[in-house]
């Protein structure tokens, strides 16, 4: 493939040593004993390397239109990356669901935990866990003594999870890890030791956020227009007009709860309202799986039968993909995730989810567009899939691309699409759906509002406070109000908002763009226009930002 493949071996090569962490959920051996360096040294050296790799590829003149979309795809993908590091974001930033401690505790659930030598690279990583808690700490006091630290309520949240990892009343996280080792001896005498070195390195950091960084926090969690501009590129992987994406932002919640009245109607008897329609749902006991085990099966069913009705027919889904695990993951945030498989498929793609303590109880109607979303033809299809392409994309493309526009935004339409192709003709599970779609298209106007503290539309169509200022509270208010999901899950959710600027709305937006490059396909193509190849030659370009894809596919 040329010298960008070349040069994307070299960087892996280089990348790997430096992410250890990083190289273990893509699948690349070595580093599994070791963490990442998270002092201020170690950001710098990740820092230079997106530095070093950027100018090497601004020399290469592609040779072939494969080479040409990996060029414009690194480019991309590591300029912003090394703006974010340059801004001094990086390695400063903190929030509820993504800072440096929250990657290396991760980490552990894609380890294996049985056999001598996973027990050996556990203990080694938990060893070395206390001493790259406290690298971070220094990263993160440097930061703010140079004027760059997070929002202080996002620093109490984040606080707030990591005590909850070392709450033996709670997730117990480390040692309930060691438990599930259950090495003997020596090891398991060490892994014992590490354990508790890390549950309490872990409490220790949650400490530091409360009485050493919140006291520097910003009070106000409005990212500010410089900021928000850039997270916005990087999480879209492209530039859009945010004055005009807000606004679209209130059109698609209103036209989606129009369709969900409709829908309503459908379950409820005519006149019921979105209320009516759930009450009704959650009141027939065959919409609901009893236990995460029997939900965790209940996910996989679907996922498979999925995979096996559309392959052949609307995709091409090889047999290294057909094996797809659902998985519960040993926390309680809530988070629902996808994790790919590695280059040979020993790991298998996975559906992660993190079940709020004491949810015993689990909805299908709710929850069936989910599957669809992180399994097929959702996350892994997309991202899955690459891992066979060898031919067309290198390392960096199959491994480490990656772009919340691309990856979310084609998994939102993913659920769309099987509405489209039947699979969701039941009104219970289209409601879901639709009320998924509904939250998503909630978050471009809550977390663009917020963090810009725009003026909320005097002629909106909620009549929502016309004409006054985004707050926090606001942003609340607006959620609570069209959205039927828990409270605790809905908090946690409006807190992610206001500590991940940029990255909520790529969801909505990401499949926006994706169907405004179908249509583009579409009026190029008239009557030649196929549905499948589309989604074929867009799938095979890999992950990519959101402008290099359009480019790309303007081209094909």
């Amino acid at each position: 493939m040329g010298d960008v493949a070349d040069l994307a071996d070299r960087y892996i090569a280089a990348w790997a040593p430096l992410n250890p962490t990083g190289a273990t959920f893509i699948g690349v051996p070595g580093q599994d004993d070791k963490l990442d360096d998270l002092s201020p040294e170690g950001y710098a050296a990740q820092g230079e390397l997106a530095r070093r790799t950027i100018a090497e590829l601004t020399l290469i003149d592609p040779e072939s239109e494969t080479e040409q979309v990996a060029k414009e795809a690194m480019l991309e993908r590591l300029g912003l990356e090394l703006s974010r590091y340059e801004a001094g974001y990086t390695a400063s930033e903190v929030s509820v669901i993504s800072h440096g401690v929250a990657a290396l505790r991760q980490v552990f659930d894609l380890m294996p935990t049985q056999g001598e030598e996973a027990a050996a690279n556990i203990s080694a990583r938990l060893a070395a866990f206390p001493r790259a808690v406290q690298e971070y700490q220094r990263t993160l006091t440097e930061a703010a003594e140079a004027g760059q630290v997070s929002a202080r309520a996002q620093l109490l949240a984040a606080a707030d999870l990591c005590e909850a990892w070392a709450d033996p009343e709670r997730d117990d996280f480390f040692r309930g890890l060691a438990r599930r080792v259950g090495a003997s001896g020596t090891l398991g005498a060490e892994i014992d030791r590490g354990a508790t070195a890390a549950t309490a390195s872990v409490a220790g950091f949650a400490e530091f956020l409360r009485a050493e960084m919140a006291p520097r926090g910003r009070d106000k969690e409005a990212a500010g227009p410089e900021r928000y501009a850039l997270a916005s590129q990087y999480f879209l992987g492209a530039k859009i007009d945010l004055a005009e994406t807000y606004a679209w932002g209130f059109d698609e919640l209103h036209r989606l709860e129009t369709e969900m009245r409709a829908v309503a109607a459908e379950i409820a008897g005519p006149g019921a309202s979105i209320d009516d329609a759930v009450t009704t749902l959650d009141a027939d006991p065959a919409r609901w799986v009893p236990g995460k085990e029997a939900f965790r099966e209940w996910m996989e069913q679907v996922a498979h039968k999925a995979m096996d009705e559309l392959a052949g027919t609307h995709f091409e889904i090889a047999p290294p993909l057909r094996k797809l695990e659902a998985c519960l993951a040993p926390t309680s945030d809530g988070a629902i995730y996808y994790t790919a498989p590695t280059e040979d498929f020993s790991r298998p793609g996975r559906m992660w989810w993190a079940v709020p303590a004491g949810q015993t109880r689990f909805s299908t109607w709710r929850e069936t567009s989910t599957v669809y979303h992180e399994g097929v033809p959702g996350h892994h299809l997309q991202v899955g899939g690459v891992q066979l392409l060898t031919d067309r994309l290198n390392r960096w493309q199959r491994l480490l691309a990656w772009c919340s526009g691309h990856g979310e935004g084609w998994a939102l339409y993913s659920e769309r699409l099987m509405a489209d192709l039947g699979y969701l003709a039941d009104p219970g599970d289209r409601l879901g759906m639709l009320d998924g779609q509904a939250l998503r298209a909630l978050r471009v106007i809550v977390d663009i509002g917020m963090h810009l503290e725009l003026e909320i539309p005097r002629d909106n169509p909620f009549g929502f406070h016309p004409g006054e200022r985004w707050t926090p509270e606001l942003g609340w208010e607006f959620m609570r109000a069209h959205c039927r999901v828990d409270e605790d899950v809905l908090r946690f959710e409006w807190r992610r908002y206001l500590g991940w600027p940029g990255q909520a709305p790529a969801y909505k937006v990401g499949e926006r763009i994706w169907l405004q490059a179908r249509d583009d396909a579409k009026a190029r193509k008239g009557s030649e226009f196929d549905l499948k190849a589309f989604h074929q030659d867009a799938l095979n370009l890999g992950v990519l930002g959101l402008d290099p894809l359009r480019k790309a596919l303007s081209r094909i």
